[in-house]
């Protein structure tokens, strides 16, 4: 048994990026390229030799075929265009609506809107990896793994990922001619990339802190903290809850995590009224984001609790920490004792639920449109472009969607963007099919809401970009890098749209004005891979309750 003569073209793991694991070739090969070369030595130029191509020149020559097939169904997913199983246009956009709305009810916390996800995913097909566990990856297989349960990573590995690499041949001892090939090695084909879409599961949101228990001029308020840079005053006078998720001490011993929603309004944050402060219609409402934003639960009742509310607190114990009220609520919902109980992490929301509305049903109301929808297009292109078994068959490429958490917060956390999470799954992808993955053909649409003109403030927005909520896709520029859109991944984006008659719109931020970002620019950054910043425009950003179209 002997080895070719050349190295074999295996990916380098000290990489900095893993998907930039490019082959190399000997360099004799490149000084003499005229020479004949054996049969082997010419397969493996010609493999590496792709890799020279301009990104341009390689994506515009497969712009119609696989190349962004899985971008395309976002696309088209978000516009609610596509037409399936027969369905007219009208018919396909009235169930997709539906089961947005659906998600979007459904989807009270980022914990819940996780869980749907893994639901929607398990019942389309797709296995539940382990992170912790070795990973067997196959060609045509479609997989999803969480973490922290608020975040989650999916995707799907095309049946053309595989070719025939290198050769191991044998030698006779003597005379040393090539009696016959052994076997081919098959690997992970040069120049197939990652197809990705990402987005984020949280939204601005009222957070209950550690230690929530609070009595007020006979009343039981529950202390919370603002997450994110929401607009405060819109949650005054509306009807509240909370959901997220609960530890609890089984009956085995065990600790377990269970999610919770409480849909009755439990909740309220009162505003003062206007006989009280006379300035408000002048000076603007002004509220002490401290001392003024705290929900209101119950009014001071039965003196067993009382005077149960009233004991020095207890170190880790969720009873001297919370209102007994708070916790026999979420007891009842949860089926359990109230002393199992341990720890709870639960967000403040809002009951109202999720529906269509305007004088032709056009617009969708809802919380957390910021950004459960574009979570919610790009879960939905993932599992609508490899519903068939067929759907793989000629796919080279792997296709993968991200949801993360702490978005509005930075991402710097274990399950944001800024962790390592999606390098690492991209690696341990590379390492389970022996890729030779080229960075180069990677690209990532990084999807979060974008700000429609407002009518009634249209001057705060620039002259000559102004994304109107009927008009399709909003693309984001920023010369500062708060988003990652290029001249390059704009124009593969405009390229794509156009081909399949997609509208597209333009978005850049007023000179005057600071700018938000989104994790386009982290994950580029971070992973090395080419992003466009994109988003569905909406009124009403990190409010309470947002607006957006509907065609």
């Amino acid at each position: 048994m002997a080895l070719c003569r050349y190295q074999l073209l295996k990916p380098s793991h000290n990489s900095a990026i893993a998907v930039s694991l490019l082959p190399r070739y000997p360099s004799s090969l490149r000084r003499s390229p005229r020479r004949r070369l054996p049969r082997f030595q010419r397969r493996r130029l010609l493999c590496t030799a792709s890799l020279d191509r301009q990104l341009i020149v390689r994506y515009r020559h497969r712009l119609s075929s696989d190349i962004l097939h899985f971008h395309l169904s976002y696309l088209m997913s978000h516009l609610f265009l596509r037409d399936q199983q027969g369905l007219s246009s009208e018919d396909t956009s009235s169930s997709i609506t539906g089961d947005l709305l659906d998600y979007l009810n459904e989807s009270w916390t980022q914990f819940h809107a996780t869980a749907e996800a893994k639901r929607q995913l398990i019942a389309a097909g797709f296995q539940l990896l382990n992170e912790n566990d070795d990973w067997n990856l196959q060609p045509g297989g479609r997989y999803f793994f969480t973490r922290n349960m608020s975040s989650l990573i999916a995707f799907a590995v095309g049946d053309k990922c595989l070719c025939w690499h290198w050769e191991i041949t044998h030698y006779h001892y003597r005379t040393m001619k090539l009696i016959k090939v052994l076997w081919n090695t098959p690997l992970y084909s040069v120049g197939s990339g990652f197809h990705v879409v990402a987005a984020h599961t949280d939204s601005p949101c009222l957070k209950l802190k550690p230690r929530t228990a609070c009595l007020k001029s006979g009343y039981q308020m529950v202390n919370v903290q603002t997450y994110g840079a929401g607009l405060w005053h819109t949650w005054f006078d509306r009807d509240l809850s909370v959901a997220g998720r609960v530890i609890l001490k089984s009956g085995d011993g065990c600790f377990i995590h269970r999610l919770v929603k409480v849909k009755r309004p439990i909740l309220r944050v009162p505003t003062l009224a206007i006989h009280l402060d006379r300035s408000v219609n002048t000076d603007g409402f002004k509220p002490n984001l401290e001392s003024h934003l705290v929900p209101l639960l119950a009014t001071k009742f039965e003196e067993s609790h009382a005077k149960s509310e009233e004991k020095p607190l207890q170190p880790g114990s969720s009873k001297g920490a919370h209102h007994s009220l708070l916790l026999e609520v979420l007891s009842e919902e949860l089926d359990c004792k109230v002393n199992e109980i341990l720890s709870i992490e639960l967000n403040v929301c809002d009951t109202q639920p999720s529906c269509l509305g305007g004088g032709k049903n056009e617009f969708i109301f809802s919380g957390r449109l910021d950004n459960l929808a574009s979570s919610y297009c790009s879960l939905k292109a993932l599992v609508d472009s490899c519903k068939s078994p067929f759907d793989l068959a000629d796919q080279t490429a792997i296709r993968m969607v991200a949801l993360f958490d702490n978005e509005e917060v930075g991402s710097n956390s274990v399950h944001g963007a800024g962790a390592p999470t999606m390098f690492q799954a991209m690696r341990r992808i590379v390492n389970c099919l022996a890729s030779d993955n080229s960075g180069e053909c990677a690209f990532e649409l990084s999807a979060d809401m974008a700000h429609g003109v407002h009518p009634n403030f249209s001057d705060k927005y620039e002259e000559h970009h102004r994304p109107e909520l009927q008009k399709g896709l909003v693309i984001k520029h920023n010369a500062n890098q708060r988003y990652a859109t290029s001249a390059v991944t704009a124009f593969l984006l405009k390229e794509l749209a156009n081909i399949h008659k997609i509208p597209v719109q333009e978005f850049v931020v007023r000179n005057d004005m600071g700018c938000g970002s989104t994790i386009g620019p982290i994950l580029a950054s971070g992973v090395g891979i080419r992003t466009v910043d994109c988003g569905i425009p909406q009124l009403s950003m990190h409010r309470l309750h947002y607006q957006t179209f509907f065609p």
